[in-house]
């Protein structure tokens, strides 16, 4: 009686209601290699935490506002040089990819850096932040015009 009901399902309705309502069969997870690739992107967010917590030690913050959302945003910025209140500008869009951009270079001058190191800050910085925080860069401080 099941498979009857099955087959007119599938008859009257098609495929498509049971994998709009969730109710799919095919196992996602397991054509995609969704575990692996679930444990390589813990394990990248991981290092690139631990990163953003050595290089905010390294600039004289407490390491652990890392993990605080938009407080990590705040340190950041105080980092870079740049007055607080830009973390307001991070919630505008497209204004927010401007301003990362500019925070990252800001950023990597702090250390040392020059501008294409603070692009790959912006742009890749699950390489290019634990480069620049477990390297021998030094943190050169904020200038009194930034200030």
């Amino acid at each position: 009686m099941n498979s009857l009901i099955a087959l007119s399902h599938n008859w009257l309705f098609g495929n498509f209601p049971s994998i709009f309502l969730a109710q799919d069969t095919n196992d996602y997870a397991a054509r995609t290699g969704g575990g692996v690739t679930g444990i390589i992107s813990l394990i990248i967010g991981l290092i690139v935490l631990v990163a953003f917590w050595k290089l905010f030690t390294k600039a004289g913050q407490p390491g652990w506002a890392a993990i605080i959302p938009i407080f990590n945003l705040y340190i950041l910025c105080k980092i870079a040089g740049r007055p607080g209140w830009w973390v307001l500008l991070m919630f505008i869009p497209l204004v927010n990819f401007i301003i990362w951009i500019v925070i990252a270079i800001d950023v990597a001058k702090k250390f040392g850096k020059g501008t294409g190191f603070g692009v790959g800050i912006a742009f890749l910085s699950f390489i290019f932040v634990p480069i620049l925080a477990f390297g021998d860069a030094g943190y050169e401080g904020a200038t009194p015009a930034t200030a």
